[in-house]
């Protein structure tokens, strides 16, 4: 097949034909209280020996999402790995999911875990939630990957902006859309740069969540809110800023973008690198948004040295 080539839904495998101990890993769920979402409890995956590493997943995954890269990690590692609040086995809180509540919440998901101040690799959504909570937290971990996370806004953000601004049936639309089988909509769009990784057991465990009113209202907001332009654009404004005073990020940042990315323009990790000039960017080949899933070896071996740096 080529790369990024779709495979028909029906033609998807019951099982993922690369092995993977996402189903072994001690599960936890963690009680928070916050000021946004009041009291939720957030589901935990647990895994490996060592010190700490937080993993953050994105946009409509979930903690399953860093399962080909669990076994490697956790040798060095143990292995915290969330559901988002309004995600997977998380709880899903009917209110808005604006970006500094939910990157909050994952300051108190590490707190009630007592990881505070760990290394953390965030993909996608989760590394732009990781970067905001560093910039209002610095504390908060030592050491950040940020896998291919939007962080600028782009001509589609703009526009889906727009459509939610102007039209007030977006959101209910959205969910109809998704409601209708939310395991095709997941099929449709998660790309990878092979796609033959795909799996009915995947497209089970990123559906679960929008099978339900409350986990389609939580996707909708973080697609109009937690990912809202104007937002976006002024959280790199404060990145600009804290440049042009001459300061650094907060702390350690490593960048890792693919060349090829179908979700978010590579431009964005080009971009963030101008903004963020002490933070060294890795561009990997032959790699989707979700390297860490299609392109692992690759993928550790830009994050690990950097993490284990003291």
């Amino acid at each position: 097949m080529k790369p990024f080539e779709q495979l028909p839904f029906a033609d998807v495998p019951e099982l993922p034909r690369l092995a993977h101990p996402y189903f072994e890993t001690e599960a936890r769920t963690v009680p928070i209280v916050s000021a946004h979402f009041g009291h939720a409890n957030v589901h935990v995956r647990v895994f490996g020996e060592g010190p700490p590493l937080l993993l953050l997943h994105g946009l409509m995954t979930t903690s399953y999402s860093f399962r080909n890269v669990l076994a490697p990690l956790s040798r060095r590692f143990t292995l915290y790995v969330p559901d988002l609040l309004g995600a997977g086995r998380s709880d899903k809180p009917r209110v808005r999911y604006t970006p500094d509540a939910l990157a909050a919440s994952v300051g108190l998901t590490m707190k009630a875990l007592g990881i505070w101040g760990a290394p953390a690799i965030g993909n996608s959504m989760g590394g732009y939630l990781l970067m905001r909570l560093a910039l209002r937290e610095p504390a908060a971990m030592s050491r950040l990957v940020n896998l291919h996370s939007p962080g600028v806004p782009t001509a589609r953000m703009h526009a889906l902006n727009a459509a939610f601004a102007v039209v007030p049936k977006v959101r209910p639309l959205i969910a109809a859309l998704v409601r209708r089988d939310p395991e095709k909509w997941v099929h449709r769009n998660v790309h990878y740069f092979d796609e033959t990784l795909k799996s009915r057991e995947e497209h089970k465990e990123y559906a679960s969540a929008l099978m339900s009113d409350g986990g389609l209202e939580a996707f909708a907001s973080m697609l109009g809110d937690t990912l809202d332009a104007a937002e976006m654009a002024a959280f790199a404004r404060e990145l600009e800023v804290r440049k042009s005073a001459n300061q650094t990020f907060p702390i350690p940042l490593r960048l890792v973008y693919a060349r090829k990315d179908k979700m978010v323009p590579p431009i964005v990790g080009t971009r963030l690198s101008e903004l963020v000039p002490d933070a060294p960017i890795v561009w990997l080949d032959d790699a989707s948004h979700f390297a860490h899933v299609d392109a692992p070896e690759a993928f550790l071996n830009a994050a690990v040295p950097f993490l284990s740096a003291q």
